[in-house]
């Protein structure tokens, strides 16, 4: 098949890598020029395992080619893939300004029957019949009556593993009630269906709901266990212990049941206040999914709460170390993570920070720039040198096997405030480093050190 992906942001070149991939003709759109010009070159824009090689080799095959002009693309694919970011606004609700400025696009390209637009953004229930709207009034605009239809394609992809979760996916969504559409669609996603049919089609706000539900889901898992991390710690229970008591029953398994120091990222955070804001257009109080939220924006305030609890407050001019400022390995996102909130209350108190992350030094630069009480290092072993105290934020493979009388001897202070719970706390004691974990740390002794500060 011939197939049109515009955007060329995480889900629109996985998506189009991939397609690409199993032999279908793909043409990658984006207005920006510079992303463009360099994805022709071999340059990938975003941190994603396997990407690189994946764009290389069917660019070169010739199954893959990009392109900055918006006619080019609508007359390309028979599908038409819609892949451009949908941010939040200040209310929370997704901005669909780019969705809809690309359906205008495609109304004034639009010149053939028959075309298949494929919403792949994550969008707001509805968003498909606006675009279809959208397009139809540039065409009564063109005095043009071609015929098109809109269907719902939501993305599942998780950032670090998006193309296993491409190629691998144990769904896919698509929201239409068009018989032909189902067909073309199950002819794109063939490749990856063969094992079993791998396709749920239902009603179109069916799938767009089935999106935000699915992300809600997870990220309610996340702040329940981190609630009852919180609870645990007031018990003096080892939180690992209960995880792996409730893990163990079927009905709720291993996924997203691990304490931390809270969620980030470009998709659960957006997805669940867009959630929330499309329960209060419609007159409704999600309590549960606000509740979500709440819990996850104190979680990440956790890490800063420990450290200022072991120091008695006084932070200003201690030497922290920071591993990890991705809001999850394997990506370079620091979009809502953790660690930035960590950072800026740790710089808002005078402290100096020395920061490791494999991948996203460059994406802290940007962020907070070239600054004397924030030192972005190379290596792990940079970050600890002299600190005071080392916070872990990030659970990258390479923090996990630590050598823990190394770690002592290097830090003037041997302090550690896990915020995956990565480490044993057992091996740390017996280094004779102080630990503070998410629900297992030494409540008691940080409640007395608070006190006293009070």
């Amino acid at each position: 098949m011939k197939i049109s992906i515009i955007g060329s942001g995480y889900v629109g070149l996985v998506t189009a890598a991939c397609l690409a991939d199993v032999g279908h003709e793909v043409l990658c759109m984006d207005t920006s020029e510079s992303k463009i010009d360099g994805l022709k070159k071999g340059i990938i824009p975003i941190y994603e395992p396997g990407l690189d090689e994946l764009v290389k080799f069917n660019t070169l095959a010739g199954r893959l080619s990009f392109s900055t002009n918006h006619a080019e693309a609508v007359k390309f694919g028979e599908l038409i893939f819609i892949a451009v970011g949908t941010p939040p606004n200040e209310d929370g609700s997704a901005d669909l300004q780019y969705v809809l400025s690309v359906a205008e696009s495609i109304g004034r390209s639009l010149g053939v029957d028959g075309k298949i637009i494929v919403d792949k953004s994550t969008v707001p229930v509805g968003t498909a019949e606006k675009v279809q709207e959208r397009i139809l009034s540039v065409l009564r605009q063109r005095g043009v009556n071609y015929q098109f239809h809109v269907c719902s394609n939501p993305e599942f992809l998780k950032e670090g593993a998006a193309i296993e979760d491409f190629t691998k996916a144990s769904r896919i969504i698509v929201g239409t009630d068009a018989e032909h559409v189902r067909q073309k669609m199950k002819e794109c996603y063939a490749p990856y269906s063969r094992n079993h049919d791998k396709i749920v089609f239902m009603e179109t706000r069916a799938a767009e709901l089935t999106k935000y539900a699915a992300n809600a889901m997870l990220a309610t898992r996340i702040s329940f266990m981190n609630e009852i991390a919180a609870l645990a710690e007031k018990f003096g229970v080892d939180i690992e212990q209960v995880r792996l008591g409730i893990g163990s029953d079927p009905r709720i398994g291993f996924h997203f049941i691990y304490p931390g120091c809270g969620y980030g990222g470009s998709c659960f955070p957006k997805d669940v206040r867009a959630l929330l804001n499309m329960a209060r257009e419609n007159e409704m109080s999600s309590l549960l999914i606000q509740a979500v939220d709440v819990v996850n924006e104190n979680q990440k305030r956790v890490l800063f709460r420990k450290v200022e609890a072991v120091f008695k407050g006084q932070l200003k001019g201690k030497n922290i170390a920071v591993w990890g400022l991705a809001f999850k390995p394997n990506t370079d996102d620091m979009r809502e993570a953790p660690s930035r909130v960590l950072i800026d209350a740790l710089l808002e108190k005078g402290a100096v920070i020395k920061a490791y992350d494999p991948e996203a030094r460059n994406e802290a630069l940007k962020i907070y720039g070239e600054r004397l009480d924030l030192q972005l290092v190379d290596t792990r072993d940079a970050a600890v040198k002299d600190a005071d105290a080392l916070i872990v934020c990030t659970e990258w493979k390479e923090f996990r096997t630590v050598d823990f009388n190394w770690l002592k001897a290097e830090m003037r202070n041997p302090i550690v405030i896990d915020g995956r719970n990565i480490f044993n706390p057992e091996d740390l004691k017996k280094a004779q480093i102080s630990y503070y974990g998410i629900g297992r740390g030494d409540l008691l002794a940080l409640e007395r050190i608070d006190s006293e500060t009070r």
